[in-house]
């Protein structure tokens, strides 16, 4: 059980860590898209890279961060069927309909994995007047499956648990995110 507590903490500790590195590329999207509407709207001199890196910054943003918003349960719920559910019955719940999520985080690392390495083949570009290449970007999405299906293991493991009579251990993690 130890061992397994480990790895559960080692899951949780890696997309926590990438959640909080993500959170600092907030201020850089900010600030490009301040001054592509500053030099577009008070200049008249649009830059030609600004909207595109932009847009690279928030695919990846949005998709390493899947693994740390499940973790914290930020995910979408019927929270009025939910919500009303007891640990134990969430947990059963989440056990039930987990097949959803696992073919879903599966088939983002299988399909976005098969175009993350064909991107890499080609060295893949954009092509807009900027031309930067995409790959990199691409290459994003496997990895961000592979953290939501780390994260999506754990709770997994968390809801046995707590079916099982293990609920202590998982109303701790409960009681540990609500205090931070």
């Amino acid at each position: 059980m130890r061992n397994l507590t480990a790895v559960l903490a080692f899951v949780d500790s890696l997309n926590d860590w990438v959640g909080r590195v993500l959170c600092f590329g907030i201020l850089p999207m900010f600030l490009l898209v301040l001054i592509e509407v500053f030099r577009r709207y008070v200049l008249n001199d649009p830059t030609v890279w600004a909207n595109e890196l932009t847009q690279f910054l928030f695919g990846i943003y949005v998709i390493l961060s899947g693994g740390h918003i499940l973790r914290w349960g930020g995910h979408v719920n019927v929270d009025i069927v939910f919500g009303r559910l007891g640990p134990r019955k969430q947990a059963v719940l989440d056990i039930c309909t987990c097949f959803l999520f696992f073919l879903f985080s599966g088939m983002m690392l299988l399909y976005g994995g098969s175009l993350a390495w064909e991107s890499l083949s080609i060295w893949e570009h954009s092509e807009s007047a900027w031309n930067p290449p995409i790959y990199p970007v691409k290459m994003m999405v496997p990895i961000g499956a592979f953290l939501l299906l780390l994260q999506g293991f754990a709770k997994l493991i968390r809801d046995i648990l707590t079916v099982v009579g293990g609920a202590q251990e998982a109303s701790d993690d409960i009681r540990e995110k609500e205090t931070l």
